[in-house]
């Protein structure tokens, strides 16, 4: 009986399991219609945000951060007496960073303005011997008039005597004596108009020495300023805001004009960026267009730009050696043009992270200036508001 009774029981037990699995295959269907339609909005939300935005966007990873460095060396030859500021150490425009030994330019100095000064002392004598020359051409202008009016009263007294000593009224001793006198008038007179003609040359020459020093005296100025200029370069400034770097310079070391002590990087918010992307991207980028940089210090580290200029050729033209397509094995490979990019001065300015050199991601939207990204999500968002 018991053996009988135990088969009804095992055929209700194997009647009473398919429930449990068609339950269990329900809920595999069930998660694999729920990915399947995961799988098609992320599908549909993709093409949306490509269709209205990311098939604008131009990107490329050769893009690197620059800046406008100036590496400062001396303008005169001299040993360096003083630096003024630590390495990496914030400068602003016209604080001195290195001071040469400025004792043999103050000495040139002192001697330019004592050559100067020289000059103009010549040019005020030479001034004073031209008054000179012409108080002795009056001088000589009074000589002569009284010379001649010796000549007129001798000539007189000459005629006087001799029309006496025919009538026997005076001496023949008498009449060659005024005849000699008059002939000393005479002479007198000749000498005092060499006299004058001498006084004029003397002014003549007077003059061509004013000239002569007032030409001088430029050459000495300039001496001068020039001394001035040497001196002033005993100390090398900052040109601009920035921060010092690479500093070569040493205490005591004796350096020669061109020589190359400091560099002088310029601040975050003047750095730009120089991207290099391929021809085939550059059709519709224009000046303006908005650029989202992503930095490879820092995947999550971004700042803004604009598309400031495009290069007027590839980078290989501007290259040592560009090159030359007319042989007879040709490989077509795709140019880069570069493109440089302005940072948004405050962006730039709050991102400690920005150094000249660095390499960054930069991402163009060409749909225009005033264009806007929202992104994977936000493109998705605004989709549904619209709707």
């Amino acid at each position: 009986m018991n053996a009988v009774s135990d088969k009804p029981a095992a055929a209700v037990g194997s009647q009473s399991s398919p429930g449990p699995r068609r339950s269990r295959w329900t809920g595999k269907a069930m998660l694999r219609t729920g990915g399947a339609v995961v799988l098609l909005i992320g599908l549909a939300a993709t093409a949306n945000w490509w269709l209205a935005e990311g098939r604008f966007i131009e990107s490329t990873d050769n893009a690197y951060v620059q800046g406008d460095i100036v590496v400062l060396g001396p303008r005169i030859e001299g040993d360096v007496a003083a630096i003024h500021v630590a390495d990496n150490q914030v400068v602003k425009a016209g604080d001195p960073l290195i001071t040469l030994d400025p004792a043999d330019w103050q000495a040139r100095l002192d001697q330019a303005r004592g050559n100067a000064a020289e000059v103009a002392a010549a040019a005020a004598t030479t001034r004073r011997q031209v008054e000179l020359s012409r108080a002795a051409i009056a001088q000589a202008d009074a000589a002569v008039a009284q010379a001649q009016a010796e000549v007129t009263r001798a000539a007189a007294e000459a005629g006087r005597s001799g029309a006496l000593v025919g009538a026997g009224w005076t001496s023949r001793q008498a009449n060659e004596q005024a005849v000699a006198d008059a002939r000393k008038a005479e002479a007198a007179l000749a000498s005092a108009r060499a006299q004058r003609a001498t006084a004029e040359q003397g002014l003549a020459v007077a003059e061509a020495q004013v000239v002569q020093a007032d030409a001088r005296r430029p050459t000495a100025e300039a001496a001068v300023r020039l001394a001035e200029s040497n001196l002033s370069y005993t100390v090398i400034r900052a040109p601009f805001d920035g921060v010092v770097g690479n500093r070569a310079a040493q205490l005591g070391q004796h350096v020669m004009v061109g020589q190359q002590l400091i560099a002088v990087a310029p601040p975050a918010q003047r750095l730009f960026v120089v991207a290099n992307f391929k021809e085939t991207q550059l059709r519709r980028m224009r000046p303006g267009q908005k650029v989202v940089l992503s930095a490879d210090i820092d995947s999550g580290a971004e700042v803004h730009g604009r598309v400031d200029s495009l290069a007027p050729a590839t980078g290989a033209l501007f290259s040592l050696l560009p090159p030359e397509n007319a042989t007879g094995n040709f490989t077509k490979v795709v140019q880069r043009v570069p493109v440089k990019i302005v940072l948004e001065p405050a962006e730039a300015k709050a991102a400690h992270w920005l150094r000249a050199g660095l390499s960054v991601t930069a991402e163009v939207d060409t749909r225009g200036a005033d264009a806007e990204r929202l992104g994977f999500l936000g493109t998705a968002a605004a989709t549904l508001r619209l709707r």
